[in-house]
């Protein structure tokens, strides 16, 4: 059977209006349930890897915000930092003591390089002192969710990433991990993954104009993955192109932004959104998305 997104445009109005009203959120792991809409800390220090740093104090202000509109599911980085400013210092400043429902992901592998950008890779046996970063930035004892990541700047595919998620899996069997995830990662390296340890998530390059990952996609919504895009409103390399979203925002009194979300939560039911801000309006705007009910004709003109 093909999986939800491409199902989507045959299903009945009512049938997709009850399915998106009921599945709101995501049991991850198959123990911790989060809300679909999460928050990407990513832009926190900064708006881009090489942009000027942000006020902390906004950043601090934006978390705070989140977790007051609902967010229960935060993604950061360790490497996500600009300067001395860093999203997990952040995150701890203004969360903890963190809320019980509060699920904290993070990833490990990339390293900076000397222009400041996450280029290149931790070796398997650099991975610990990078989850022992973590715990130490966010003032915990268990990280919630750790992905890793791998491919640097490139798109997945080509390597082996056994020994590197391996080293993880063992850092999980010491209990300073609660779930596996992996990022940038294809269908092959997936399947890889799983023969080692449990995957609870992946975080793959993918949004309503950029779909190279469907075959990720499909294998997580399969075997009940969450499957968390990174730059879900078009960052990095593959942009949106905004004025094909136009009609379908306009029938609804939405932004473009607001229906790049909705169409990510309308596609599967394991789907995780989790787009990042360091401004106070735009996280108001995002958070509104999950509001948005897409019809059957939203979806085929959304292509």
């Amino acid at each position: 059977m093909p999986p939800v997104w491409q199902q989507a445009a045959t299903l009945s109005l009512s049938c997709l209006a009850g399915r998106q009203a009921a599945a709101m959120t995501f049991l991850l792991g198959s123990d911790l349930t989060i809300n679909r809409l999460g928050f990407g800390a990513m832009r926190l220090p900064t708006g881009t890897f090489q942009g000027p740093v942000r006020d902390p104090a906004t950043g601090i202000a934006v978390l705070r915000r989140a977790v007051e509109l609902g967010v229960n599911h935060i993604d950061t980085a360790g490497f996500y930092l600009r300067g001395e400013v860093r999203a997990n210092d952040l995150i701890r400043r203004a969360l903890a003591p963190y809320p019980e429902e509060l699920v904290i992901a993070t990833k490990v592998g990339p390293l900076l390089g000397p222009d400041g950008m996450p280029s290149e890779e931790a070796a398997p046996e650099q991975l610990r002192g990078l989850v022992e970063g973590n715990l130490r930035d966010l003032g915990v004892d268990r990280l919630d969710l750790v992905y890793l990541r791998v491919g640097g700047m490139s798109g997945p595919g080509g390597v082996s990433i056994a020994d590197r998620f391996a080293a993880l899996a063992e850092l999980r069997e010491e209990g300073l991990i609660r779930h596996l995830g992996v990022s940038n990662m294809d269908a092959a390296q997936l399947a890889e993954a799983r023969a080692i340890a449990p995957v609870a998530a992946v975080q793959n390059a993918f949004h309503v104009h950029d779909r190279g990952d469907a075959a990720v996609l499909a294998a997580c919504e399969e075997a009940g993955i969450g499957f968390a895009p990174f730059f879900p409103l078009g960052g990095g390399f593959r942009p949106i192109d905004a004025t094909r979203l136009e009609k379908v925002a306009a029938r609804h009194g939405a932004t473009t932004a607001q229906i790049a979300l909705a169409w990510l939560l309308a596609i599967s039911p394991v789907t995780l959104a989790i787009a990042g801000t360091g401004s106070l309006a735009h996280l108001e705007e995002n958070m509104r998305a999950d509001r948005i009910s897409l019809t059957p004709d939203d979806l085929a003109d959304l292509g």
